[in-house]
């Protein structure tokens, strides 16, 4: 777990700090800083939208009585799309503009949610239910 937290942490932010480095000196500062600007101003106005219309459909849900559970998973994914967008960077702008894009946003959720049952499955992670 450590090392996965260290290149997260580390070895990340230094991966985009080298290509807005590197694409600074191709395309200049200036368009460098207006694409990062761009892209966070985008998935700014992205994220409210795809965010109240998920929250549109939980309170939907909720009415009829229906939980919730796909639409509030959608809406972690949207939250996540949202924050890797604030992060200055091109690759989590664009993981985040992916996150916050519905068709690949459900390729994303299904995969995750794969892996977790396949997890939970194989006994690597453990679960209990609260009465």
């Amino acid at each position: 777990m450590l090392p996965k937290l260290i290149a997260l942490f580390v070895l990340v932010p230094l991966a985009e700090l080298a290509i807005l480095v590197y694409l600074g000196t191709v395309i200049g500062p200036w368009y460098t800083i207006l694409i990062v600007v761009v892209t966070g101003l985008v998935g700014a106005v992205l994220a409210r939208s795809q965010g109240l219309a998920t929250l549109a459909r939980i309170r939907g849900n909720l009415e009829r009585g229906i939980l919730p559970s796909a639409e509030i998973f959608n809406g972690a994914l949207i939250l996540l799309g949202g924050l890797l967008l604030l992060t200055p960077g091109l690759m989590t702008d664009i993981i985040g503009l992916a996150l916050l894009v519905p068709r690949t946003r459900s390729w994303v959720g299904r995969r995750l949610r794969h892996s977790v049952e396949h997890r939970i499955e194989s006994g690597r992670v453990r679960y209990w239910e609260m009465r």
